[in-house]
């Protein structure tokens, strides 16, 4: 589901999300019909709920009570729809629909680009993300994923090597997404990276973080 109000993963998969209707749209109408904001892909085992229109939710003109309800209940029925993992991307920051979708998830995965300033906001990240478990007890941090990994770039190396300095080593994902253009061609075509020509090295990563996802999910649900 793409709650980010650019409505870049949408976009990466079909040009059409532009005028699809989605996440905004079911904040602004709780009783919009679920069946019309899902839109199969390609893909068979994947679906795709784009952002929406604009709403003044958006903007910030919801009250968190009420919208905190809608985005619970929109994640209840798709699961009864037989849906086992619903992957929710929104916009950075811990406010507004970020703030409500992480109130009504079981866990987070933190997408951290390998650059020194975004390291450096790393502790108070996790620190506020600590304080949102007063509204949702359930919330996991499944850990921290490095993109934009340049390992020929002392800087990025840096960076990497920061973030293990300040983090235990069950918050950090083992597999660092590597910068490629591949990337930024196959959104073009509104493709996954394997289903490009080469795309099977910048596949095998994300099979990695798959793999990692999982065995984090699998161990969260045991604890419980």
């Amino acid at each position: 589901m793409d709650a980010d109000p650019q409505g870049s993963v949408g976009l990466s998969l079909t040009r059409q999300s532009r005028v699809l209707p989605g996440f905004y749209d079911l904040m602004a109408d709780p009783v919009y019909p679920i069946d019309r904001l899902i839109v199969p892909t390609r893909l068979e085992t994947l679906s795709l709920v784009a952002a929406g229109q604009t709403s003044d939710y958006e903007l910030g003109g919801g009250e968190m009570g009420v919208t905190l309800h809608r985005v619970r209940e929109f994640l209840r029925s798709v699961e009864g729809k037989g849906y086992e993992v619903c992957i929710v991307d929104t916009a950075a920051g811990l406010f507004g629909a970020t703030a409500d979708v992480l109130s009504a998830s079981s866990a987070v995965i933190i997408p951290q680009q390998a650059e020194p300033l975004g390291i450096r906001s790393v502790p108070k990240l996790m620190s506020v993300l600590a304080r949102m478990r007063v509204v949702n007890p359930e919330l996991s941090v499944l850990g921290l994923l490095l993109t934009m990994m340049q390992p020929g770039l002392a800087e990025s190396r840096e960076a990497a090597q920061s973030l293990k300095d300040i983090l235990p080593s069950e918050l950090l994902f083992q597999t660092m997404i590597p910068r490629d253009d591949l990337f930024i061609r196959a959104s073009a075509r509104g493709l996954p990276v394997g289903a490009m020509e080469n795309g099977a090295g910048a596949m095998a990563v994300f099979d990695r973080v798959r793999m990692e996802v999982e065995a984090k999910l699998t161990a969260m649900a045991q604890r419980k």
